[in-house]
């Protein structure tokens, strides 16, 4: 037996996406929060070659420079997703951020 939904608007609500700006507000929070667990990964990563080291010291360096460029990257995001909102709000556009 094969049972069928009807799709009408009173059942299957359309889609909520109208506008670039509201599935900016969706995209955005999803894009920040791969970013951030990305940024800890490599965190992590980089800080358990430093536990595992041991005497080596070109391994630790290495490592330090994992965690400068994590660090790097992530203050590069987030100043990048700031200057956006700053220039949003001089230029008196509606901000498709969501912050």
């Amino acid at each position: 037996m094969v049972y069928a939904i009807e799709i009408n608007p009173t059942n299957f609500a359309p889609a909520k996406i109208a506008t670039v700006p509201s599935l900016m507000k969706i995209i955005l929070p999803l894009i920040m929060t791969a970013v951030a667990v990305f940024f800890l990964i490599i965190l992590f990563k980089a800080a358990f070659k430093i536990l595992t080291a041991g005497e080596n010291k070109e391994a630790v360096a290495k490592a330090q420079n994992t965690i400068s460029f994590a660090v790097l990257g992530l203050i590069l995001i987030v100043s990048s997703f700031l200057l956006v909102r700053i220039i949003g709000k001089i230029l008196g556009i509606e901000s498709i951020l969501p912050f």
